[in-house]
């Protein structure tokens, strides 16, 4: 008999695992269920987790999920989109996006079901994404607005009003280029390589084509023509030609020789030189050594091997240079107005993480002394017994170390919405409370200045794109409050959150070691580093050229090395993610009302004393 299972979203689970399997039509497929981003591979797919509550939203998410990477799985061949992929970045994100809509819609052909679910999954990225909070078409990526606008004509469905507010944004501009090749979609759909085409068609429409590269039917041509071509022995003209190939191929014998006599030449051209720097050397004038460049400085404290493109156009910058401080008062009065029916919550947190503070810094009192102030608590022993002697007390200092905090707040795009208040909000918050309690406190942010890779992509461009280039990506690292700047003049810099176009990629890793050294560079005794963030690095410039892993592996390493030097103490909060799958310390937080609880107790715990000294303190604070 089988035991009933503890979880109620279990069944749940177990019935949408089948259901990808069959919709997938693949029974050997593996359908598991984890915190860390969704995902496929040909064997398996990560389905977002769903937890004990079965929220409507995490059903319909992790449903729609389901139905897009199974009907991908089914429709989808990977050799047929890896052969007309394009050459250049714009129009393999065209590509890509317009091919991941031709699935969708397919399967929304032979299995409606799966549109409503996939509806329910775009209009949770596309907000997450804060596409309803765009308003210029230079903002909305192109690539998403095309595959949006494919997957709108071919199903005849309404888009999520984000999605479509993106999709519109865009519309125009593809139609008014592309509108002729349009009216042949459907008659593609069901054919990938013809839809292949098309969308190579569409690429070529918008003014991408020179990104597209040689025509992979006429490759596939002239490779056959080539591996058919001895076979036409009856044709002299083609044999001759197919003779001259080889001659040009395999090389004469006296082109050979031709060939090792230029290497011989060049490897003789670099002996000269050698022993010319040799006898330029000998020229010195002793006991001085040839001036050489030094070796260059590893970017990365944490990992030597870490690799950025370009710094050239990275910035550290002030909030207040952001923006008109006309502007920055507007957006704070903005942010003050979703504060405004969260007071209460607010109030509870600031006033009982103040308390939890300063409860440490107040002075304690040694109990059963032979000298100090005479315990009036113990006199009743006294007048119970006269021999016994009388108690005294001592005031002392409890240990409460100076402290600097700083705050480092993830400005990347997918923070847009809810979570961008929720994260200016808790900075609001702990910089007010801790600053109450003579705690320094420190508020950085961190972005980047475009999409898409910026101008380190551009010039990377220009050169002809070397391999393995490393970060790609123009940093964008944000000073909202310096630690020594008091409250009251940074605190309009907050509002600079709100503001439109400023959240865009997160690359992690280097904002935490950026925040780490100016962090240990403080005169503090004692250093705290609060991360707040929703999720992993990502930035497309870097991962669409570099492995998978390579922001991820980099932020590990940083808070590896932070944890291991122990002169910063470290401690995330996740907004709406787990992130404790990087950080040891780590709380996560889906909504501002749970800031009064779950936050109160990590933030204060990290003021408490060591174990032992805490309990000690318990007991005199019992005892008086």
């Amino acid at each position: 008999m089988n035991r009933p299972t503890d979880n109620p979203a279990d069944p749940f689970k177990k019935a949408l695992a089948e259901a990808t399997k069959v919709i997938a039509n693949d029974p050997e497929l593996t359908v598991t269920f984890t915190v860390d981003p969704p995902g496929a591979t040909t064997e398996n797919v990560r389905l977002p987790q769903v937890s004990r509550r079965m929220t409507r939203d995490e059903v319909l998410i992790a449903r729609g999920t389901a139905d897009a990477f199974a009907l991908r799985h089914r429709y989808h061949n990977a050799k047929i989109a890896a052969k007309y992929m394009p050459q250049g970045q714009m129009a393999q994100d065209l590509y890509s996006s317009m091919e991941h809509a031709r699935v969708e819609a397919v399967g929304a052909r032979h299995m409606p079901g799966t549109a409503g679910n996939i509806d329910a999954k775009i209009n949770n990225e596309a907000i997450r994404k804060g596409y309803d909070q765009i308003r210029e078409a230079t903002e909305a990526p192109l690539a998403t607005a095309a595959g949006y606008l494919i997957r709108h004509l071919a199903t005849g469905r309404d888009m999520p009003k984000a999605a479509a507010n993106v999709m519109e944004l865009w519309r125009g501009f593809i139609e008014e280029n592309a509108g002729g090749t349009l009216e042949g979609l459907q008659g593609t759909l069901e054919d990938q390589a013809a839809f292949a085409k098309f969308a190579r068609q569409i690429i070529s429409d918008m003014g991408f084509g020179d990104q597209l590269g040689d025509d992979p039917d006429d490759i596939g041509d002239d490779e056959d023509d080539a591996n058919n071509g001895d076979e036409d022995e009856n044709e002299p003209d083609s044999a001759g030609q197919d003779e001259g190939d080889e001659d040009e191929t395999e090389g004469s014998p006296e082109q050979d020789q031709e060939k090792q006599q230029d290497a011989a030449e060049a490897q003789l051209s670099m002996d000269d030189s050698a022993e010319s720097e040799m006898a330029e050397e000998a020229d010195m004038p002793e006991g001085e050594a040839p001036v050489e460049p030094p070796a260059p400085q590893p970017v990365s404290d944490a990992d030597p091997n870490y690799i950025v493109y370009s710094t050239d156009h990275d910035e550290e910058i002030g909030a207040e240079d952001l923006a008109e401080p006309a502007e920055l008062e507007r957006l704070r009065a903005y942010l003050d107005q979703q504060l405004e029916p969260l007071k209460g919550a607010v109030s509870r947190l600031a006033n009982k993480l103040q308390r939890r503070l300063q409860a440490q810094q107040n002075r304690s009192w040694s109990f059963d002394q032979e000298e100090g102030i005479l315990d009036a608590g113990r006199l009743a022993r006294v007048v119970a017994n006269p021999t016994t002697p009388l108690s005294f007390k001592v005031e002392q200092d409890t240990e409460f170390r100076d402290t600097c905090v700083t705050l480092l707040l993830d400005n990347s795009g997918s923070m847009r919405g809810r979570p961008i208040s929720i994260a200016a909000i808790c900075a609001d918050v702990l910089a007010r409370t801790l600053e109450r309690c003579q705690v320094k406190v420190e508020i950085l942010g961190f972005t980047t200045k475009a999409w898409k890779g910026g101008l380190s992509r551009e010039g990377w461009l220009a050169e002809s794109r070397p391999q393995q280039p490393g970060r790609l990506n123009d940093l964008r690292h944000i000073i909202y409050k310096r630690a020594d700047a008091p409250w009251r003049r940074s605190r309009d810099n907050l509002g600079l959150m709100m503001k439109e176009g400023l959240l865009k990629e997160n690359i992690d890793g280097e904002a935490l070691e950026w925040a780490h050294r100016r962090l240990a560079a403080r005169p503090e005794a004692r250093k705290v580093l609060m991360v707040i963030s929703d999720g992993a690095p990502v930035d497309d410039s870097t991962l669409s050229v570099n492995p998978a892993n390579y922001l991820e592996k980099h932020l590990r390493d940083v808070i590896a090395m932070v944890e291991k030097r122990k002169a910063v103490e470290l401690i995330a909060i996740g907004i709406g993610h787990d992130v404790t799958r990087y950080y040891d310390k780590a709380v996560t937080i889906t909504d501002v009302e749970q800031l009064a609880g779950a936050m109160t107790e990590q933030l204060a715990g990290l003021f408490e004393p060591d174990p032992r000294k805490r309990a000690r303190i318990l007991r005199m604070r019992k005892a008086g």
